[in-house]
């Protein structure tokens, strides 16, 4: 799905993964689930580029939602795959602390296990290498990407932020589609680790000049990243 001359998404509202395209290049932010990878194919035959013009992934965090088929990319064709040091042993292991599922609506939360299945997530494989990276970190990567640090939902979440593509590609620092109960709109994502924490990085994206806020799950936002922190933070609020 095309967003703008740089920008493509894999997925859909429920799980997604993106494309940056430039000349030089594709970046991959997150890998989505298994089963995405016939996705990303598609994608790339649909705007005439191959796996041999990706040339890194970076992942938001090292939940199995968003490593999808990053592993197999790795393995297959030699891309490497980016991860805040703070996450990397959960990219490796799967090893993360249980957390409160809060508000569930049954048909929602049925609806995102069976979008797992089809998509192939019992079949998530763990990294064995990454490249770890930090906060300010700009990588060499199509459109110098700039990693910037949201912990919260885990300790390593970041935000990756492309001025090429007008974007800034957020994870699970926050959701426009809650997978648990389908209310649409800018809230805390759910299975966060540290709620509060999450809440207060979001401070961190005022100023960045982008008008796509891309989050791993629900609808794309067109809007200042200035407007983020206020935003989720009203949707936190019980309705």
């Amino acid at each position: 799905m095309r967003l703008g001359p740089h920008l493509h998404r894999i997925g859909n509202d429920i799980v997604a993964a993106y494309l940056v395209v430039t000349p030089e290049g594709i970046t991959l932010v997150d890998a989505g689930l298994p089963g995405h990878w016939d996705d990303l194919t598609a994608e790339l035959s649909a705007i005439g580029r191959t796996l041999d013009d990706v040339k890194g992934l970076i992942l938001t965090h090292g939940d199995s939602d968003h490593i999808g088929f990053a592993e197999r990319l790795r393995r297959e064709s030699g891309v490497p795959v980016y991860i805040h040091a703070a996450d990397a042993q959960r990219a490796k292991t799967g090893e993360k602390p249980k957390t409160p599922l809060g508000p569930m609506r049954l048909g929602s939360t049925v609806g995102f296990a069976a979008y797992a299945v089809r998509k192939k997530s019992y079949r998530t494989e763990y990294l064995t290498d990454v490249v770890e990276v930090a906060d300010g970190d700009v990588l060499d990567l199509p459109g110098s990407p700039r990693i910037i640090g949201l912990p919260g939902h885990s300790p390593g979440s970041i935000a990756v932020h492309v001025p090429i593509a007008e974007a800034v590609f957020v994870g699970d620092a926050l959701t426009t589609r809650h997978v648990l109960t389908g209310r649409a709109g800018m809230q805390p994502a759910p299975f966060t680790d540290e709620p509060a924490d999450a809440l207060q990085s979001l401070d961190r994206l005022a100023g960045v000049d982008a008008v796509w806020v891309l989050p791993g799950h629900g609808a794309p936002w067109k809007g200042s990243p200035d407007d983020v922190a206020a935003a989720v933070r009203a949707g936190a609020s019980p309705r």
